[in-house]
Parts: structure tokens; C-alpha cells; sequence
């Protein structure tokens, strides 16, 4: 559910040339509003979505109006990026490259989707994100866009003009913007409730260690509680439902689970990462909830789904995080794909618990109604079920196929010891060199 601030608008209005613009609060999109008057002649509409981040959402709408903007809409939108995008996310198990959780990459589709909708509502012609030419995110928001609504221009100032963060700090104090007068980091950071990203200043040196100012929902592991944390969650085909019996909603859930993971220092990964636009990125990340969801999930899969399936969702897993990263939520794929996943899910309910302790995560018990573990068949007691006698057929067929090849082989060896000792055997009269008759071919 959405909460909408904004005013109505006269029928006169729809005439203007209006963009929608991805607010933010901060410098470069606060500037942007007054640039995109300056540059192409719009009337800005700012859009800021709550994904998560803590921003006070009215203070930054009423930030934007103060800025210039001609509307301003402050959109809470964590209870659907969580289940029509994270919890997508958690079903495939998507990791990128096996480290990074995707927490700022899910949200960029959600975002543009929302910039739509207004732009659509408000009888805009474009839409604007605070982007550089450099990372993801102008691909995830320039693609979501032409999925979503190709006749929409899209704009990305800061890739259009030429400021330095100086320079637009001018322009701001030209044109009566308010700026920023605390230090600003020498990071960039960006944040939502299924995890944190942060980049650039020494982190750009891949040698040097993360100072320890980068963490913030995350606790180092020499400052974590001595004795493990210990925690149930639930799922229900596949979703996660609870925490220690207690049925949550997905924002309450993943709030507190952010809160329980982030005290034993779980979730935090340095990682040299492959970007999309083709350079290599150091990023660190913190994601407690992400990662402790995406243990427990896995694992119950492991519980229920049966070998062949299990092994084949493996293979496809990497390739949705791929679409994500890559800006292609919007794709025939990645629908094709939640399709076959959703099948996968409907027997992964059940319940996982985790150990946490001092940055180290363990699942120590999974329990579900629709296991596929058969204690008579698993256990080597005098309970023991399985049918060893069996075995020997089994073997037998299946290692068919590898003793025939072996077979091959061996013959090979011992006909090509003697040519080598003397030299390669002529064939016989009336056959070809494979040993076969003329007439065979």
C-alpha cells in the first residue's frame, strides 16, 4: 500500500512540459530540479520512494517544494519492494556473483515503476534519476523505463552535465538552493531494508582495509555478545512468515531481523565485483536480514525439494541475479523464470533455525511438514530401512556406461603398445583402416 502526499493539480497544468524527478534530498537531485527548468524547460515533480532507508519522508517533500518543485510525492513503498521484488529475489536464492545480496539493484526497477505511474498520473513527458554515466543504476532505471513506458523521455543530469561536486555547490548558492553544510562523506551510500551498499573514497583501494566508520547497521565481530544468538524463521512456500513462532509482516520482519543478524555482525562482504558498464568496483556491503533469509531459504529447499529439481533451480539461480544486476527485472526471462520458481515453492514450508555468533552464521535445525528426509532410509541403526542388497543392481547399471569406456580404452592401450615398439600396422587386405569391410560403409 502506498501513502501519496501530494496536491491536487488544475486541468491547465497538464499543459506544462513536466518531468518526474527521483528525489533524494541530497545535492545533486536537489540542483537537478532547478537545472532541469534551466536545461530543457520542465516543471519538476519530485518522486521520493521509502524503501527502507530511514529518510523522513515529509521533510524531504517539503524539501523538494522548497527547492522548486511543482509537486512533490513521498511514496511508502517498503511492503511491496519487499514482496514483489526482495522476497522474488530470496525464492531464487539470487546472489550475485555469489557475494552481493542485490539490495540496491531491486529497488531501482520498483523506483522506476513508481516514476511511471506519477509521470502517467500527472500528464508528464519524462522522467529524470540522479544517475552518473559511470555505475548500474542508469541501465536499470533507462531500461525499466523503455519496458515499462518506451513514450517517456528519460533524463540523467548529473550524466549530462559537467559539475563537479564544487561546481554544483555554485550553482546551488546562485539560484537559492539550500546545500548541505555539514562534511559530507567521502562515500556513497545507499541504503534500503534488505541491505547497504557503500563505495568510493579509500574503499577505491582494493588493498587498503574498510575503515570501521563504513559499518552502520552491522556490529564488528570483536563487539558482538559472547554467547551465539539463535533464531527460527518461518516460511510458507517459500516466503518468510516468522521469526520464533511469531507471525510477522514482511517490513516487521525484515526490521527485526536486520536488528537480530546486524548485533552478531552477520552480512557484511567486501567484494571486487563486476560491473555491468565492464569496469571492476570494490563495494562493501551490509545485509544481516538478506543474508540470514537467503541461509535459512536455501536450506529448506535442501529439506524439500527432490534431487533433480533441486539441482536444476541451482543452475538457473545464478542467471536471475544476473538479470537483476543487469537491469532486466523487466524482461520475458525473468517472468518466465518466477514462473518455474513459484512451482518450485510450493512445498518449501517449513521451519529453520540459525545460529549467529560473532559474524559466523550456521543453520543448526530445519524441520517441515513436506520433508523428503526418511529417517528409516538416512540412519545406519538397527532402524535402517534401506534396502542394501539393492545396491549391487544399481551399481551394476549404473556404472555401465564407465566400464564400457573404460573397456575402450584398454583395448586402445593394448593395441597401440606394439605399433609403437614397431612401427603402425598395415591394414588387411579388403578392409579400411578402422578395421571394418569395404561394403560396411
Amino acid at each position: 500500500m502506498f501513502m501519496v502526499f501530494g496536491c491536487w493539480r488544475l486541468k491547465e497544468e497538464f499543459s506544462l512540459k513536466k518531468v518526474v524527478l527521483a528525489y533524494s534530498g541530497g545535492l545533486d537531485t536537489s540542483v537537478a530540479i532547478k537545472w532541469l527548468e534551466d536545461r530543457y524547460g520542465y516543471k519538476v515533480i519530485a518522486v521520493t520512494a521509502d524503501v527502507g532507508q530511514g529518510s523522513e519522508l515529509t521533510t524531504i517533500r517539503e524539501k523538494a517544494l522548497g527547492v522548486g518543485a511543482l509537486e512533490a510525492y513521498a511514496i511508502d513503498a517498503k511492503d511491496e519492494f519487499l514482496r514483489e521484488f526482495a522476497f522474488r529475489a530470496l525464492k531464487a536464492n539470487a546472489i550475485y556473483e555469489g557475494e552481493y545480496t542485490l539490495a540496491s539493484a531491486l529497488s531501482r526497477p520498483l523506483i522506476t515503476k513508481l516514476l511511471v505511474d506519477v509521470a502517467e498520473r500527472t500528464g508528464a513527458d519524462a522522467i529524470a534519476h540522479g544517475c552518473t554515466g559511470k555505475g548500474n543504476d542508469q541501465v536499470r532505471f533507462d531500461v525499466s523505463a523503455a519496458a515499462l513506458a518506451p513514450h517517456l523521455k528519460v533524463i540523467a543530469p548529473v550524466r549530462e552535465w559537467p559539475l563537479s561536486r564544487e561546481e554544483a555547490m555554485d550553482y546551488a548558492a546562485e539560484h537559492g538552493i539550500p546545500v548541505p553544510t555539514a562534511k559530507k562523506t567521502p562515500y556513497s551510500i545507499d541504503y534500503n531494508l534488505w541491505g547497504r551498499s557503500i563505495e568510493c573514497g579509500v574503499l577505491e583501494d582494493p588493498w587498503m582495509e574498510p575503515p570501521a566508520e563504513v559499518y552502520q547497521i552491522t556490529r564488528s565481530p570483536a563487539d558482538c555478545p559472547e554467547e551465539p544468538t539463535y533464531v527460527e524463521i518461518g516460511f510458507e512456500r517459500g516466503l518468510p512468515v516468522s521469526l520464533d513462532d511469531e507471525l510477522l509482516s514482511p517490513v516487521a520482519l525484515v526490521t527485526k531481523l536486520n536488528e537480530i543478524a546486524g548485533a552478531q555482525g552477520i552480512g557484511r562482504v567486501d567484494h571486487v565485483e563486476n560491473r555491468l558498464v565492464g569496469i571492476k568496483s570494490r563495494e562493501i556491503y551490509e545485509a544481516p536480514a538478506a543474508t540470514a533469509l537467503l541461509a535459512a531459504h536455501r536450506d529448506l529447499e535442501d529439506l524439500t525439494l527432490a534431487r533433480e529439481l533441486a539441482h536444476f533451480k541451482r543452475s538457473l539461480e545464478s542467471k536471475y541475479a544476473e538479470l537483476i544486476y543487469f537491469g532486466l527485472w523487466y524482461s520475458p526471462l525473468r517472468e518466465a523464470l518466477d514462473a518455474f520458481i513459484d512451482k518450485t515453492q510450493e512445498n518449501v514450508t517449513g521451519v529453520v533455525r540459525l545460529k549467529l555468533h560473532r559474524g559466523n552464521l550456521a543453520v543448526v535445525g530445519r524441520k517441515s511438514p513436506y520433508s523428503l528426509y526418511d529417517f528409516a532410509l538416512a540412519t545406519y541403526d538397527k532402524e535402517d530401512e534401506y534396502n542394501h542388497a539393492a545396491a549391487v543392481g544399481f551399481i551394476e547399471v549404473w556404472g555401465m556406461p564407465t566400464r564400457i569406456a573404460a573397456r575402450l580404452e584398454r583395448a586402445k592401450a593394448a593395441t597401440a603398445q606394439p605399433q609403437a615398439a614397431g612401427g603402425a600396422a598395415s591394414p588387411a587386405p579388403g578392409s579400411n583402416a578402422a578395421g571394418h569391410d569395404e561394403d560396411g560403409r
